[in-house]
This record gives C-alpha cells, sequence and structure tokens, in this order.
C-alpha cells in the first residue's frame, strides 16, 4: 500500500506533515509516501492525475479548500479515496465530515488508515456553457466572492478567518445586481439581489449553519438568495439565524439537483473559498456520491 500526498508547500505545517505520514507510513507496513508538491501554476489537479497514474491506493490533499477542491475534481468518478489533511484557513469541507482541524496527526492517521465514504460533488460551469469545475463546499455569485477577493493575505496569516469579517465590513456597501435564478428548471427568484450560494454541505467558519439541513451525501444541492430589505443587513442576519422561516425575503433558500443563475451583468464569483474572477452566469447540478472520501 502507498499513499501519494497532494502538499500545499507554502503551509507553515508542511514540513511537519511529512515526517507525520512517513512514520504512520513505515509504522503501518506501507511504502515511503509519493509527495508531489502544488505550484501557483498548478495548484493540485496535475499532481492528483499523477498520483493516479502512480497507482496510489490513497490521495492525500494537504492544504486547505483550494487544493483539496483540485485533487477532488481528479479523483471524482474513480475508486481512488481523497484523504484529508486540513492546513487552511477555512478547512470546511474537513469540518463538515466532522474532523478535527486542530488535530494534524489525527487527520493524518484517519486520511491513512480512516474508512471510505461516498460524498456528492457538484459540477458547474460558468458564462454560457464554459469548462466544467467541480465544487465540494460552495460556489457564490457576488458579496460573498467580493469578500474572498477582498481579503488581506497578510492579515489572513496572522488572523485567520477574521480576516473575511475584515473584508466583509469593507464590502457591505455594495450594489445589487439582477438575477434570474432557476432550480431543476423552474424559476423561482427574478430581483435584485447581493448573492447567491449554491452549497454542497451547511457549515462554515465558527460552527455557523449557512444551509439549514444541508449533508453532503444527500445529492441534494441547496440554495441561498441574499437581498438586504428595508432592514439591511440586520434582515439578512435574522433570516439567516431564523433558516429562513421569516416572511422577509432577505434570505430565501431553494432545493434541488441543478441550479441556473443569470446575472444582468457580471460579478465577482467564488469556488469553495477560492475567487475565480467574475462570471454573468452560471449552472451546477449534483453528482450524488461521485467521491470517497476517508472519515
Amino acid at each position: 500500500m502507498r499513499a501519494a500526498i497532494v502538499i500545499n508547500p507554502s503551509k507553515p505545517a508542511a514540513r511537519d506533515i511529512r515526517g507525520t505520514l512517513t512514520r504512520l507510513s513505515a509504522a503501518n507496513g506501507w511504502e515511503e509516501p509519493l509527495w508531489l508538491d502544488t505550484t501557483a501554476e498548478d495548484p493540485g489537479a496535475g499532481q492528483a492525475r499523477e498520483a493516479l497514474e502512480a497507482g496510489a491506493d490513497v490521495v492525500i490533499a494537504a492544504g486547505g479548500d483550494g487544493t483539496v477542491r483540485c485533487v477532488a475534481e481528479v479523483l471524482a468518478g474513480t475508486d481512488t479515496p481523497l484523504g484529508l489533511i486540513p492546513l487552511g484557513t477555512g478547512n470546511l469541507l474537513a469540518r463538515n465530515l466532522g474532523l478535527d482541524v486542530t488535530d494534524t496527526e489525527g487527520a493524518a492517521k484517519v486520511a491513512l488508515l480512516g474508512e471510505a465514504r461516498r460524498i456528492d460533488v457538484v459540477r458547474s460551469a460558468r458564462n454560457d456553457g464554459g469548462s466544467e469545475q467541480l465544487f465540494l463546499v460552495m460556489a457564490g455569485l457576488g458579496f460573498d466572492a467580493s469578500i474572498m477577493a477582498d481579503t488581506d493575505a497578510k492579515l489572513k496569516d496572522k488572523v485567520g478567518w477574521l480576516a473575511y469579517v475584515d473584508a466583509a465590513v469593507r464590502n457591505l456597501q455594495g450594489k445589487g445586481v439582477k438575477a434570474k435564478i432557476s432550480v431543476d428548471g423552474e424559476a423561482v427568484a427574478s430581483r435584485r439581489v447581493r448573492s447567491v450560494m449554491v452549497g454542497n454541505c451547511g457549515k462554515i467558519q465558527g460552527g455557523v449553519e449557512i444551509f439549514p439541513g444541508a449533508a453532503v451525501d444527500d445529492g441534494i444541492l441547496d440554495l441561498m438568495v441574499v437581498a438586504p430589505g428595508k432592514l439591511g443587513w440586520f434582515g439578512v442576519i435574522a433570516g439567516v439565524i431564523g433558516k429562513g422561516r421569516s416572511k422577509d425575503t432577505s434570505v430565501e433558500y431553494f432545493r434541488g439537483t441543478s441550479v441556473e443563475v443569470s446575472l444582468e451583468h457580471e460579478d465577482d464569483f467564488q469556488l469553495d473559498g477560492d475567487h475565480e474572477g467574475k462570471v454573468s452566469t452560471l449552472t451546477a447540478r449534483v453528482d450524488p456520491g461521485a467521491l470517497l472520501v476517508r472519515v
């Protein structure tokens, strides 16, 4: 048995992980791990393909949600499991799978020796049929993507996810965009919005459940539409806390297996916390049970 580790070498814990996984592999009769560093030009997909070609029994993504997404994009649809060693700021997939993101050695043991569980992935395309991209946690148009674009990298290194709060405050006064939204082919909204988020699982930083009842293996997409009304962002906060049960339409939730969003003009776009530029259209569909993950 041999593990391949796709690792983001810029993470402070990367050096310690190498020693931990080498030791765990030897202790459990596994071969020396195959180490594949990500680069700015290739943040994980090419390394994951190399791991499959080498016949790895598990491919471990050691990095943030961006690294995990790139590796999963290659592993989805195969029988090779993905292991997770969370080294990023958000680590949202790991959190939603119940992994302790503060216990790096524990995560390494699970990645190497844990049970395999099937989870959903979401396949998306932007700007009317652009190349397909996969995501595991959520995609966002508008305000939440602007936060990702405007987060100070140096501040994030110092204070972690609180840097997103700083970016959020600076983007509160932005303008909305007219959107047409369909779920499973049926129109559900046509109005000016600040954000449209499509989720595969429910929790974000701080344990906040942004998509009530969402599960990573339910075969369903969860959609949240944010459009501050008379109460402004107070109405949005109340809507999230109340899980959309209020009559106020500042926050609306929808569920289905496919989503289409069309904007009157391009706005910021993010996938699993990585800003991906600006888009005017987005389609997304769930691919149930397409990915094996070690838990």
